[in-house]
């Protein structure tokens, strides 16, 4: 989603790009802001300094599993980041001066596995293979992140958000009420 900031940090006005889960956004301008929301997914910031391209992605997965056909495919990491480096590349970003920085990989879920953790060491190993440094990462914790990112200059904003204010897509969900207790009657239909 791309609107106005009629508030912006920046001087000039701000364009803000909201990055969801599976989608990826990339520019020189140095008015683009993108923004995303982060619980345990993970959004990587990559960045050719010398042009100012950059781009972010988001990915709630790190791979497919065992699933055959890859499913949503843009939804996981290893897919999320070479559509990423490919469009800095377009941009015309050279892949040697490529340098990122992670955000998110939150357990914001009690008793279930860390997808988290498992996030953020797959997007640590992926650009350690492929030889891009991480000049900067906040990666973990029990909290939800706000990032905003300006691309043209490799500025970045991270809010921590209680989980209990963050957006509904990174909420625990509530328990389900408990059945009233049974008085002995049947109701046969």
């Amino acid at each position: 989603m791309i609107g106005r900031d009629p508030y912006p940090d920046e001087a000039g006005p701000a364009i803000k790009v909201h990055v969801t889960q599976g989608e990826s956004h990339v520019s020189a301008d140095p008015n683009v802001v993108m923004t995303t929301v982060l619980g345990s997914c993970i959004a990587a910031c990559l960045r050719d300094p010398t042009t100012g391209i950059g781009g972010m992605n988001h990915f709630l997965l790190p791979d497919s599993g065992d699933r055959k056909d890859g499913g949503d495919a843009v939804r996981y990491g290893a897919y999320a980041m070479e559509l990423l480096i490919n469009g800095l590349l377009k941009k015309g970003a050279r892949r040697d001066r490529l340098e990122a920085k992670i955000f998110g990989g939150g357990k914001l879920f009690d008793g279930l596995s860390d997808v988290g953790a498992s996030n953020a060491a797959f997007a640590e190993r992926f650009l350690r293979d492929e030889g891009i440094p991480i000049v900067s990462s906040s990666t973990g914790g029990l909290s939800a992140r706000r990032v905003e990112f300006w691309p043209a200059s490799g500025r970045v904003r991270q809010r921590l958000v209680a989980v209990d204010n963050a957006p509904q897509d990174v909420r625990r969900p509530a328990p389900a009420p408990m059945p009233a207790a049974s008085s002995g009657d049947v109701d046969l239909f």
